[in-house]
């Protein structure tokens, strides 16, 4: 249960990952991820599903993706960063930080207190300022430095590296989201979701390591469903966690996307893979919408 609600943190967990460097993992080459596209008579829209973190190694880019890349007059990804974590840092300390709270170790079961002690030992933050945390936020710090131990890197993550194409292209990149908005999604969860969150931050790393690399592989290899098997067992996610990572955000970017049918030209959209897969997906909000996304690869 642990790894899979880690992995539906990923995207908004990837804004601190994002601009951290971390130990390599290795990963092999592969057919290349699934690429969809939306289209009306002067409009053209690239769906593209990404792994917000990556090994060292990740060979993904591919002939179909990256003439659509070149095709796209500018890039749209969930949220811009800026590249300094201390902003997210001060943006998560307003938004997360209550006063009366419990300490962090009376928020986890005593089993878990142990490794809480060390996870908190190892992000370099002081106890004291963490116990002020409400539980989302908390878990969204010490969720960075599991990932890092599992060696994912963000600077190889593929909205860092679409960011630096579109960049280099002088190419506009704007976001379907603010930092913000996206942060708040979490601070609006129950406790009992935001302490889900807590405990997935504390998991031991080898746990989480064997599902990240299922996933990783399903990503690499276009396999829609195996990806979707993540997000969809019946032990993923709480309703509560699907419903405010997965269901509305992916409603409100379906709402965008029809919207953004009405002006011409050609768009890449890049977000997270989880929000293409699955009987909830964008493409099947905007089915829903009768529009049409044409898989292309």
């Amino acid at each position: 249960m642990v790894p899979r609600v880690k992995a539906a943190a990923l995207g908004a967990a990837a804004l601190l990952a994002a601009c951290s460097a971390t130990p390599a993992m290795a990963a092999g080459k592969s057919a290349g991820p699934a690429l969809w596209q939306v289209t009306d008579a002067d409009t053209k829209i690239y769906l593209f599903g990404t792994i917000h973190l990556l090994p060292e190694g990740s060979h993904w880019r591919t002939p179909t993706l990256d003439g659509a890349i070149g095709q796209a007059d500018g890039l749209v990804v969930e949220v811009k960063l800026s590249g300094d974590p201390t902003q997210v840092i001060q943006l998560i300390s307003s938004l997360g930080m209550s006063p009366n709270l419990p300490p962090l170790a009376e928020r986890v079961l005593p089993d878990k207190r142990e490794a809480l002690k060390k996870m908190i030992a190892a992000s370099g933050f002081p106890p004291a300022f963490l116990d002020r945390l409400e539980s989302w936020a908390a878990a969204f710090i010490l969720i960075q430095v599991s990932f890092q131990q599992m060696g994912f890197k963000g600077d190889l993550g593929v909205e860092s590296q679409l960011t630096q194409t579109y960049q280099q292209a002088s190419k506009p990149i704007s976001s379907l989201e603010t930092v913000e908005q996206q942060l708040g999604f979490f601070d609006q969860l129950s406790e009992e979701a935001q302490r889900a969150l807590l405990v997935a931050g504390i998991e031991d790393p080898e746990s989480g390591r064997a599902e990240f690399q299922r996933m990783l592989k399903a990503w690499l290899t276009g396999d829609v469903k195996g990806i979707a098997a993540t997000f969809d067992s019946e032990m993923a996610l709480s309703p509560e966690l699907r419903d405010a990572l997965m269901n509305k955000r992916n409603a409100a970017w379906a709402d965008w996307i029809q919207k953004r049918l009405a002006e011409p030209g050609t768009i890449f959209i890049a977000v997270g893979a989880g929000h293409l897969a699955g009987p909830n997906s964008v493409q099947h909000m905007l089915e829903r919408k009768g529009i049409k996304a044409r898989r292309l690869e």
